[in-house]
């Protein structure tokens, strides 16, 4: 098999990359029958010259490849008819942006492989960025507080070469005494969170200890959905039944945010769950939280203060409880928002590194040995210009004419 890592060609570029160079070599050399070429980019966070001085060929040209590995959606004039494709499609969910991507690639009877479904045998998925969102977004929380206070000052993480030049600036944070963090969410965003969090020394905290106690240092909580959820009708609530029934459920999240400072919010929001906090309840005199780091990045949603995404070159911004509006960063009154909803591409090179590791221990052993656990064949969109048996639940939508631009 002959693999190639395609150039990526959306706007705005992204410099992440499926695998390192030294990651392409030990594939190669655990796999002896496989073959792995680079294709030319002048935007990839490793170089050209990076992967020819790994022993990794670099080439402009990669329609002799069987499979070809990206990371975001493959603009449509760069698809190669009849090849296997394994990136980001954003197609599963009936994303409307992308609606004409995956007829384009039916067209073409392009077999894709999304590296979103693919799932272990416990339904769990096995690859992601998610660990380094929330490694850049709990970066970016503390990075924006100190703007907004004017307490210190930190480099943005995407002017560090790496993870490791972007922790030499924890030195510099410097917060409150009685400083109180809660965090939602316990998947890889919280556990990339975490890991940030752990760096700087602050001590974790049960949900009982954050709202009940006070510290003479900071301290944070984790949260999971039944603590910030509760039944409505006061019954005893269990993971499952808020699942299956969100509808009976409302926030409870108000006892936290009396107490916190900043909020971390690395959950999963699915529709129809109660808003963890509305647009009234920041307006409660009681409401003592001053900066949000929206790495879920839910818009107009259940985080009331996220208004809209922010950028990398433009990471923050501050919401008025008041007026509801967008103001200036450090206004007062006002609750810092961090809200990028690409914060991976900040550390590019650790991010795919971290991702590389992942496809290399969990993804290619199946792809390349047989697929014993079908996780391959289940996380295939399309072959041979149909949606497989997995995906026919798209095939009415994908149907559908293109709706007209307003």
């Amino acid at each position: 098999m002959k693999i190639g890592l395609i150039r990526e060609g959306k706007n705005p570029p992204d410099k992440r990359v499926p695998m390192s160079p030294q990651q392409c070599v030990e594939l190669m050399e655990s796999f002896p029958n496989v073959r792995i070429v680079a294709q030319s980019s002048p935007i990839r966070a490793f170089t050209d010259d990076e992967y020819r001085a790994a022993g990794v060929e670099v080439v402009d040209d990669v329609k002799d490849c069987d499979l070809l590995l990206g990371v975001k959606e493959v603009p449509v004039d760069m698809l190669i008819p009849g090849k296997a494709y394994m990136f980001f499609s954003h197609t599963f969910k009936k994303q409307p942006y992308n609606r004409h991507l995956l007829q384009s690639i039916l067209e073409k009877e392009i077999e894709l492989i999304d590296y979103e479904v693919l799932k272990g045998t416990n339904g769990t998925r096995l690859i992601g960025f998610g660990r380094y969102a929330g490694i850049v977004g709990a970066y970016n929380g503390f990075r924006g507080y100190g703007a907004a206070t004017g307490r210190y000052e930190l480099r943005p993480a995407h002017e560090c070469h790496d993870r490791a030049e972007m922790e030499e600036e924890f030195s510099k944070v410097n917060l409150p005494e009685h400083f109180k963090i809660v965090m939602t969410g316990q998947g890889r965003v919280a556990k990339g969170a975490m890991e940030v969090l752990n760096s700087l020394n602050i001590e974790k905290v049960s949900a009982r200890q954050f709202t009940e106690s006070e510290f003479d240092h900071p301290v944070f909580c984790q949260l999971g959905v039944l603590d910030y959820n509760k039944r409505i009708d006061g019954l005893v609530a269990t993971r499952n039944d808020f699942y299956q029934n969100p509808e009976s459920y409302e926030s409870d999240f108000m006892r936290f945010a009396v107490n916190a400072d900043m909020y971390l919010a690395c959950h999963y929001w699915g529709e129809g769950s109660p808003y963890i906090f509305t647009r009234d309840d920041i307006k409660k005199p009681e409401f003592n939280i001053s900066f949000v780091s929206d790495i879920s990045c839910d818009i107009d949603g259940p985080v009331a203060s996220t208004l809209r995404p922010s950028t990398i070159a433009n990471p923050f911004y501050a919401y008025d409880p008041a007026t509801e509006k967008e103001v200036p960063l450090g206004t007062e009154g006002s609750i810092g928002v961090q809200a990028v909803d690409n914060l991976p591409c900040e550390l590019p090179r650790d991010a795919s590194e971290g991702f590389g590791r992942e496809l290399l221990d969990k993804i290619f052993p199946e792809l390349l040995t047989g697929d014993k656990d079908n996780i391959i064949a289940k996380a295939t969109e399309t072959k041979d210009g149909e949606l497989t048996s997995h995906f026919k639940y798209l095939q009415k939508w994908v149907n559908e004419e293109e709706e007209e631009e307003e």
